[in-house]
């Protein structure tokens, strides 16, 4: 058997905690090679490994027969390994050509010579077809784009082993089915693919053999054609897993949020939303489904105070709180879970107790004129990382290292430990695995069962049909339909979103 890569009782610590503890992982050259694992179970940290990044503690790594040593990325490169990152790696202010040469510059009189570049960067764009414009700038790109810009930065480097952590985690279901293709051609090409992943769908369609880990320890290797997703969630999470969140239906009450007339502009000055109309009552889950760019960014900044408005208002609880500074609007009774944990939900050097109270770290018990009762706090952490099962080794773990669901995990149980009337949950379970998932879900109606608000903002289709009350569809800054998702389907949804099905004036968002 060839084995392109064989990691062998590979063995990870961090300061006493075992991160990887004796797993073995072995790809064949051209295949899909999943790696399945829930947040926090130590899949990215063996990457890191292989990649360079992390030095092991024990285990032995082959690359295409021969024993090496890989003590850091410029290592694995000259080996042939590249790795796609779940956060992108990229300058904004470079262009694609610049990203992708940086550090690999060539020069020609002394002077970098970005046309050869360019025209390198092309071809290997066409042959991929992965349709990247050399001259973009990062700035302007989508993030689907960004991506392929990573996978190119790979390829120009030699890559024909690639590492991808959770590449979909940020994609819309459109470029995830061109991710899917672009993986396809890679394979083609004679690469093999190590995926990162707990979305099992992806897995079942474009996966030829999984390697399970639970909690830092090898489950085992299965091939795709011979499982199905039920039996991977269980071998992921150790016990059986609910695809569907029963709920009895909604008993919505009052308006706890009005939205009138609303219109934002995006960074660049342009309308992102156009005299939008919505409310939101007591004890129901609103969804808003919407292709990623139709203005829910700008709408959830705007009623959160994280973008001024230039008209409209926005009411919770019968109080304007438009263009209110954050706090001022959050004290009104507002949670907001944000779609970029890194940017609105977390501050990553400080400890993930710290990180609990950032919306209450001014209020008794947790101050006291002016002075931080850290007891308080830390106390307080450890309720929180217990009650919503962040993994982490401790309280005073630095935020930036957990995991991405981890870290997400604790931004929803500092928000719904605050007990707001609306709670805005933006992508909720992006990168989170199908056990998170589940208890998320279940905490999001466990609110509107409370008599709370909730507004789900999400890509997912399958997760705005299985958790929302009603649908609100978004397209280009308005919402062109309001819909029962017990009686509409993902197609009729997926058509409106594309606006291809536009409802009559007058069906508004009061429906």
């Amino acid at each position: 058997m060839e084995y392109v890569i064989e990691m062998l009782n590979i063995r990870k610590e961090f300061s006493g905690f075992v991160a990887n503890d004796n797993i073995t992982l072995q790809l064949k050259k051209g295949e899909i090679h999943a790696l399945l694992g829930e947040n926090g179970a130590g899949k990215s940290t063996l990457m890191n490994v292989l990649f360079g990044l992390y030095q092991p503690e024990k285990g032995e790594i082959k690359v295409k027969g021969e024993t090496v040593k890989i003590t850091d990325p410029n290592v694995a490169n000259d080996l042939g390994i590249g790795m796609v990152h779940q956060h992108f790696m990229l300058v904004d202010t470079f262009t694609v050509t610049e990203n992708i040469i940086l550090g690999k510059e060539t020069t020609k009189g002394g002077v970098i010579d970005i046309k050869t570049a360019e025209d390198e960067v092309r071809k290997i764009s066409e042959r991929y077809g992965l349709a990247v414009d050399p001259q973009a700038k990062i700035s302007n790109i989508s993030v689907g784009m960004q991506q392929r810009v990573e996978i190119l930065k790979t390829l120009y480097r030699g890559a024909d082993i690639l590492i991808f952590d959770e590449p979909t985690a940020v994609l819309t279901p459109q470029e995830i089915k061109e991710l899917i293709q672009i993986f396809k051609t890679l394979i083609k090409e004679g690469k093999s693919i190590i995926l990162i992943t707990h979305k099992l769908k992806e897995i079942m369609e474009v996966c030829d053999r999984v390697t399970v880990i639970r909690k830092g320890k090898g489950i085992g290797t299965v091939n795709v054609n011979e499982t199905n997703p039920t039996d991977l969630a269980s071998l992921m999470v150790g016990r059986d897993v609910e695809f569907k969140t029963e709920k009895i239906d909604a008993t919505p009450g009052v308006e706890v949020l009005e939205i009138e007339n609303l219109k934002v502009k995006d960074s660049r000055g342009v309308q992102a939303i156009k005299g939008l109309n919505l409310s939101l009552r007591a004890g129901e889950i609103l969804g808003i489904a919407g292709v990623d760019g139709n203005g829910q960014t700008e709408l959830i900044e705007a009623i959160t105070g994280l973008r001024k408005a230039e008209s409209g208002s926005v009411k919770i609880n019968r109080k304007n709180v438009l263009n209110l500074p954050p706090r001022k609007v959050t004290e009104t009774g507002l949670g907001h879970i944000p779609q970029d944990r890194h940017k609105h939900g977390l501050v990553l050097n400080y400890t993930i107790g710290e990180n609990m109270v950032l919306q209450t770290y001014y209020q008794k018990p947790f101050s006291k004129s002016g002075v931080m009762n850290f007891k308080k706090i830390y106390d307080k952490a450890r309720n929180l990382i217990s009650e919503f099962d962040v993994r982490t080794p401790s309280e005073y773990t630095l935020a930036r290292a957990l995991s991405g669901g981890n870290q997400q995990k604790a931004i929803i149980g500092r928000e719904i430990d605050r007990n707001p009337d609306i709670l805005i949950a933006a992508q909720p379970t992006r990168g989170l695995d199908v056990g998170a998932i589940e208890f998320i879900h279940k905490r999001l109606i466990e609110q509107r069962d409370q008599g709370k608000a909730v507004l789900l903002v999400s890509f997912e289709l399958d997760e705005i049909m299985n958790v929302s009350d009603r649908i609100a569809v978004i397209y280009e800054g308005e919402i062109v339909a309001i819909v029962d998702p017990k009686e509409t389907t993902e197609q009729e949804l997926g058509l409106l979103m594309a606006g291809s099905k536009k409802k009559e004036a007058g069906e508004d968002a009061n429906v």
